[in-house]
């Protein structure tokens, strides 16, 4: 027996080594990009302002007064049924709390081209209603309600209505 006859040929990298290497590395980043952008459609709604930088810089004052209105107990509650939108202010150990106004922004999840602003008919001390048909789907609805000039509810509900019920 030779020595050439015993030895085991060493490896050899060919092209086909190489072509799964690249299909390992590319096929890798493209499914983590494409899971990512999946991600980032299907489970952030978006939110639309008009300066970003703005925006930011305003949110650590509004956190503190959303705390301070938070910690009151004063709660609003929405209900919309076809056409009527109702809102109703009350504290849930006092009851009902006199407001001066109360005004609803409706918006759109993306896109802004369909929001508008619907300010509400006093009917009673907490009571507040409108007439307004809702366009189906998605809507945040941001409640302000007033009381000798003092916000005293400001809230956001995610809604979503179908076919004008809610």
């Amino acid at each position: 027996m030779s020595a050439e006859q015993g030895e085991k040929p060493g490896f050899t990298f060919t092209g086909w080594h190489m072509l799964a290497i690249m299909l390992l590395f590319f096929g890798t980043i493209i499914s983590v990009n494409v899971t990512m952008a999946w991600n980032a459609v299907t489970s952030w709604s978006g939110l639309v302002v008009p300066n970003t930088y703005v925006a930011s810089q305003q949110f650590n004052g509004k956190a503190e007064a959303a705390k301070a209105r938070a910690a009151s107990g004063v709660v609003g509650k929405l209900r919309i049924d076809g056409s009527n939108v109702e809102y109703e202010v009350s504290h849930p150990q006092r009851g009902v709390v006199d407001t001066d106004t109360v005004t609803l922004n409706f918006r759109r999840p993306v896109g802004e081209h369909q929001d508008f602003s619907l300010p509400l008919e006093k009917h009673g001390p907490n009571t507040f209603s409108a007439l307004h048909e809702l366009a189906a789907g998605d809507w945040i609805v941001e409640a302000i309600a007033v009381k000798d000039g003092a916000v005293i509810v400001h809230e956001g509900t995610r809604i979503d209505i179908a076919g004008g019920v809610r």
